[in-house]
């Protein structure tokens, strides 16, 4: 089998590290890649992710058995329609299902038709109003972005004047383009975050192990919102239960919901979520694609082949298809660059890189870095690598982790110090 993977950041460089693992495929190859990726894969650096024509006619030109579209972007502009059209077997869902993270208030009224748990919210298009909105929220909200926003378009605001702030940087400022052309102010939920993940054909769906993600830039959930500083799995607050409401409540009646409104979802469903202290969890926002860095983690967690859960979801075949089996547990840090999730350096050496040999069960991803004149690499991106371990259980996989970072350096590099710190203390 050919696979090709859209995409260049870490995300994409863990699904081609576990999907050139398979037995299943000769061969992968990634659009863009990157120079990391160009390790295990054939790169078409010519192909950018978000142009459609581009990656068809390269998935057609390179006869390619399956696309796995990594990033949301693409698969908003209608890329996996085009790709199945021209007879592609492809892995994400349609423009129309995508809307669910291409437009938060889209996928609010969404939740509100088929009665899926969420937090209350109101939807404004219009800054004067949302303002004044905002000025009555004495017990905080969530301010988000309706549009896509690479992951940072939502501020969790204290009090009002924290939200008349993101309302001014999102749609005064325009902070985020056309992605703050309307902003959804939602209740501020209560209690711990997971992120969990269902592969789906539209009919059959398949759970993998819960993540834990951790958005802000800090230590102790401070600091402003990230795509994501770290992340393990399993996460222990998904115990047996909760996932089985996770299940009931939200993961099948929003496939259900989808089909019922006519709208093809073979992919991946990420439920961003709140669980709280009774175990009841309600969906602070959903993703149609795997998430960054959950992914790094989700990885090199899972044992078992990655490719049969992608190729069954894409041809509408998942019903054949086993549930994976897993490994102990992951752990993945982030290292950022200096000034992110807001401006950041380039082009600064990164060493360190080849003295990991030594450490089991560690893979660093590269989510920003290029090969710079002396053919190392540099930082080329905010976050720049998200570097991951495998444990028996999450102390040893976290230990392997940060024994990892500690011998990779580069000017004003930075990285959360309590990744996993929550699993630890239950």
């Amino acid at each position: 089998m050919r696979v090709l993977v859209v995409g260049s950041g870490g995300r994409e460089h863990a699904l081609v590290w576990k999907i050139a693992r398979s037995p299943l495929v000769a061969s992968v190859l990634a659009a863009p890649g990157s120079d990391a990726i160009a390790e295990l894969a054939e790169c078409h650096p010519e192909v950018r992710a978000d142009d459609v024509a581009q990656v068809v006619s390269l998935a057609r030109e390179q006869r390619v058995d399956l696309v796995v579209v990594g990033p949301e972007d693409p698969l908003v502009a209608g890329l996996a329609d085009r790709l199945r059209e021209a007879g592609v077997a492809t892995f994400g869902p349609s423009a129309a299902a995508a809307r669910l993270e291409g437009s938060k208030s889209w996928a609010k009224a969404f939740m509100r038709r088929h009665g899926i748990p969420t937090a209350r919210f109101a939807t404004f298009d219009d800054l004067s109003t949302a303002r004044s909105f905002a000025r009555n929220q004495t017990q905080g909200c969530v301010v988000k972005a309706d549009g896509l926003a690479a992951g940072k378009g939502v501020t969790v605001c204290d009090s009002p004047e924290q939200a008349l702030t993101a309302l001014d940087e999102v749609m005064g400022e325009r902070r985020f383009g056309a992605a703050g052309d309307s902003v959804v102010i939602e209740e501020r939920l209560r209690g711990e975050e997971a992120s969990y993940y269902a592969i789906t054909d539209g009919e059959h769906v398949v759970a993998l192990v819960a993540a834990q993600d951790h958005k802000r830039a800090l230590d102790g959930d401070r600091g402003e919102n990230t795509g994501g500083m770290g992340a393990y799995a399993p996460a222990p607050v998904v115990d047996a239960a909760v996932e089985k409401r996770i299940l009931e409540r939200i993961v099948y009646p929003t496939v259900r919901g989808l089909a019922a409104e006519g709208m093809t979802y073979r992919g991946v469903l990420f439920v961003g979520l709140m669980v709280d202290a009774a175990g009841d969890p309600r969906v602070i926002e959903f993703n149609v694609r795997f998430g960054d860095p959950e992914t790094q983690p989700l990885m090199v967690q899972m044992a078992s082949d990655l490719v049969p859960l992608l190729d069954g979801a894409a041809r509408g075949a998942l019903g054949r298809v086993a549930p994976p089996e897993g490994r102990g547990s992951a752990v993945c840090v982030v290292l950022a660059s200096e000034g992110y999730p807001r401006a950041y350096p380039k082009g600064r050496a990164i060493t360190g890189l080849d003295a990991l040999s030594d450490l089991p069960d560690v893979v660093v991803f590269h989510a920003g870095t290029r090969r710079g004149e002396g053919g190392g690499f540099v930082t080329d991106g905010g976050r720049v690598l998200g570097v991951t371990a495998r444990g028996d259980d999450v102390a040893r996989a976290r230990e392997r982790a940060y024994a990892a970072v500690e011998r990779i350096s580069f000017e004003g590099a930075q990285f959360r110090r309590d990744i996993a710190a929550r699993a630890l203390a239950r």
